[in-house]
């Protein structure tokens, strides 16, 4: 199935948004990701594709896109916040917080079962749950 999304610069000119090297950068390396990145995860997908920007420019860009709604924000360890890109269908689905190693799993099979047990006439707009524990991999070690 091809793929049928807008690309990093149409994306942001449909937001309003000046296309900017840093914004195009930051959505490419989101939008490639498997799973939410930290801002040190995003930084260093950047340099190894080439890409350097300072610390308040990535800072900057990460906020434009979460308040465009293109982005969401997902609270990891020591206060510092994992980004992805929000789906299609809105951003429907819980994460899983390794406290071990740091890494952040999406859940896409817990917000149908939260949305399912809601009262009934109430609907589900969106999830921000955050699990936290130890990840299988750790669990082995």
């Amino acid at each position: 199935m091809p793929d049928t999304r807008p690309s990093a610069r149409e994306l942001i000119a449909a937001h309003g948004g000046r296309v900017t090297r840093a914004r195009v950068a930051v959505l490419e390396v989101l939008g490639s990701a498997h799973t939410p990145l930290s801002h040190e995860g995003i930084a260093s997908a950047l340099e190894e594709g080439g890409e350097t920007f300072d610390r308040v420019t990535l800072y900057r860009t990460l906020e434009w896109l979460v308040e465009q709604g293109i982005a969401t924000r997902i609270a990891g360890s020591e206060r510092a916040w994992n980004f992805e890109l929000v789906d299609r269908h809105g951003h429907h689905h819980a994460h899983f917080h390794c406290q071990r190693c740091g890494r952040v799993t999406c859940m896409e099979e817990v917000a149908p079962a939260l949305a399912g047990a809601l009262p009934p006439g109430f609907s589900l707009a969106q999830a921000e749950l955050v699990l936290h524990g130890a990840c299988a991999e750790c669990n082995r070690s």
